[in-house]
């Protein structure tokens, strides 16, 4: 068998192989320069089944790149995301390999980063930024080390949001804005203790306060 034909496709980077005058795969430029592959090659049967192995092996590399272009993602989440796709677990594994080998993967830099945008962007307290990464399957060691708590931090911020909050609990009786209020604290993800001191705080100006 001869290869006949090479053409590219409308797709950037992506060819179309003849052989024998007749399609016979589709490949990224990868694997086309890998193989030299050209018009007038020699081909047998087993050599094209290596190429079409070899091509869906550079597609998994490719897909989890393109994941990873769009923002940093856990390992776990990567291969969720390619299993999704029907990709094997040959590939997947080749695929992380190569990325964490080249810096692409590093689930403590992107737990470091996570909790750095949870805590300034989205005002999260450190429970629910632990519960998000857990999800995200980062390791309770990674996340130990990326999510360092500081009580007065979290005092401060949470002062901050129940400051603004309360105003929207203005009609309420005094017993609701406590139940609401820890309610809004605890889903932010700020511990139990922080919480209670910063809501009560927050109400003891009132003069119905009374002790919850």
């Amino acid at each position: 068998m001869k290869i006949t034909k090479i053409t590219a496709q409308k797709k950037k980077a992506r060819y179309n192989v003849y052989v024998d005058d007749n399609f016979s795969l589709g490949i990224h430029e990868d694997i086309l320069v890998k193989y030299g592959l050209q018009k007038g090659m020699e081909v047998s049967d087993e050599f094209i089944q290596d190429i079409l192995m070899a091509e869906e092996k550079n597609k998994t590399l490719h897909y989890c790149l393109n994941r990873l272009s769009y923002r940093a993602r856990s390992e776990k989440e990567l291969r969720i995301s390619m299993q999704r796709k029907g990709y094997t677990e040959d590939n997947i594994e080749a695929a992380i390999e190569y990325c964490k080998e080249n810096g692409y993967i590093d689930d403590l830099s992107f737990a470091k980063s996570f909790v750095n945008d949870k805590t300034n962007l989205n005002k999260y307290g450190p429970e629910r930024i632990r519960y998000d990464l857990m999800v995200k399957g980062v390791s309770r060691d990674i996340i130990d080390q990326a999510l360092i708590v500081d009580r007065d931090d979290q005092l401060a911020m949470a002062r901050k949001l129940s400051s603004k909050k309360i105003s929207s609990y203005k009609n309420d009786r005094k017993r609701d804005v406590y139940r609401k209020l820890s309610g809004f604290l605890q889903r932010k993800g700020f511990t139990y203790d922080v919480v209670s001191s910063v809501v009560r705080e927050t109400l003891e100006d009132f003069d119905e306060y009374e002790e919850y």
